[in-house]
């Protein structure tokens, strides 16, 4: 039977939360293990969902690059579907089992076979696409839920002053992963970029480009990168004890338990804030990501090499930004983090706003790019770059600080299942904004209206945060 819904809440108070400040953290290498999923598992969304992989797929594989769009885009929220309707009920489950470790194998597991199968994605070989398009989903269910289930280990592994600076870490790592992978992506298959000329019609160790072994290799390569580097995670990084009981009757409790803290949610009403503000502006994160790349590449002309440069840019400023940003978390509190963090996401948001092929800051006349210029000549290129710069510097610490919010938010004996509502809230909406710019840009046939919708979406987060109240610290 689930725990009385009164008793449960109660385990958040203000006193539970003093009571636990006491407790010693775990052990630097425990810490350090648990940081280094974030590098094991950020490369699947930095060179498969986001800057390499994706773009390859929907003009390449499927040859129409708005058929290979529109079909992406189906696949990816079928897949946030699943994630977002089963989030909370595995985490309450695993909320009433006690350990995180096995779910976090399996889905770790069945993350590295979906990425496995990406190698079949090959122009011309469209009986193997349902093969692929079932790798991207496994995949993708695989990612979301493998973060869940690591998230809900931080609570027990920093005391909450820390608990920041630990998550900071975690996103820090996992930025620099992402930026060595998608900086070997670009070596493997340009090698020309750093002066190394291989046999014609070769790229890096013999990939063969008539076929895009260099592409499909990604996938294959994501998943031998995630299973050598979760293993720390495993061996070092303690556990929550398990409750003992049998399987099913752990499964009747977390079930039975979701649908109580439903019935119940106004006793969270301070944690429902919170995720309703989360959903408002992460949507607006996500989009100016994906818009970002989208609308340089419409008015500057940017291919895959300046993509990918572009890539590394933002993660090169999001490492140190992520860091810093854990600090000054525990400094200042979650909230106040979050949002300073959505503040310098709406300045570069707006700094793009300002910038056509012929203008920047709106009103500055520029030159525009001129044809078989060199990477990033043009003046609007360039400030595109510092707009990127404010965006690196608040995209981190924003899901950081998140993150550790939830955390800081949740009664313990509730935290997988809170995390399951935080992956939700995440994903229940990150259509709208999409949406949103789509009809907006189709109404009034410019890309610049996607950046004003952003902002919408970010200041709408950030008023609604106001009313969110953090637990207080020693």
């Amino acid at each position: 039977m689930a725990p009385d819904i009164s008793q449960r809440a109660s385990a958040g108070s203000g006193q539970d939360i003093q009571e636990k400040a006491g407790k010693a953290p775990a052990s630097w290498l425990a810490r350090l293990s648990w940081a280094m999923f974030d590098w094991a598992n950020q490369p699947y969304f930095t060179v498969i969902t986001t800057f390499i992989f994706a773009p390859y797929f929907t003009a390449k594989v499927i040859g129409d690059p708005v058929e290979g769009q529109s079909l992406w885009g189906f696949t990816i929220a079928f897949s946030a579907a699943l994630v977002a309707l089963g989030a909370p009920f595995l985490g309450a489950i695993a909320d009433a089992g006690g350990r995180r470790k096995p779910w976090l194998f399996f889905f770790q597991i069945l993350l590295a076979f979906g990425c496995a199968l990406l190698w079949l994605a090959q122009p011309g070989q469209l009986q193997l696409l349902p093969l692929v398009i079932l790798g991207l989903v496994l995949a993708n269910i695989a990612a979301e839920y493998s973060i869940m289930f690591n998230n809900a280990l931080l609570p027990a592994l920093e005391t909450p002053r820390h608990v920041g600076r630990l998550s900071g870490i975690g996103w820090g790592l996992g930025y620099a992963g992402g930026l060595i992978a998608l900086f070997t992506v670009l070596i493997v298959s340009q090698p020309e970029l750093v002066g190394i000329k291989p046999p014609e019609g070769e790229a890096f160790l013999g990939l063969k480009r008539d076929s895009f072994e260099a592409e499909r290799i990604i996938g294959p390569a994501t998943a031998l990168w995630v299973a050598l580097f979760v293993l720390p995670m495993f061996l070092f990084t303690p556990d929550r004890p398990g409750s003992g009981q049998p399987f099913l009757a752990v499964a009747k409790a977390g079930i039975a338990q979701v649908f109580a803290t439903v019935r119940h949610m106004r006793e969270y009403g301070n944690l429902l804030r919170f995720l309703i503000a989360y959903m408002i502006y992460y949507d607006g994160l996500v989009a100016i990501i994906g818009f970002g790349g989208i609308y340089a590449a419409g008015i500057f002309g940017w291919g895959t090499t300046e993509l990918g440069l572009f890539g590394i840019a933002l993660n090169v400023i999001a490492i140190p930004a992520v860091i810093a940003g854990g600090w000054l978390d525990d400094r200042i509190g979650s909230k106040r983090a979050v949002q300073f963090a959505i503040v310098s996401v709406a300045l570069g948001t707006l700094g793009i706003l300002s910038i056509t092929a012929d203008k920047v800051l709106f009103v500055i006349d520029v030159a525009p790019r001129a044809a078989g210029a060199g990477l990033f000549s043009a003046t609007g290129e360039q400030v595109f770059f510092l707009c990127a710069v404010l965006l690196g510097l608040g995209m981190g610490p924003m899901q950081a600080a998140s993150r550790t919010l939830v955390a800081r938010l949740s009664p313990p004996q509730m935290v997988g299942e809170f995390y399951g509502i935080f992956s939700l809230s995440g994903r229940a909406t990150t259509f709208l904004a999409p949406l949103l710019i789509g009809i907006a840009t189709a109404m009034f046939d410019t890309q610049r209206i996607a950046a004003a919708i952003v902002l919408i979406f970010l200041g709408a987060g950030f008023v609604l945060l106001w009313k969110v109240k953090e637990p207080v610290r020693d």
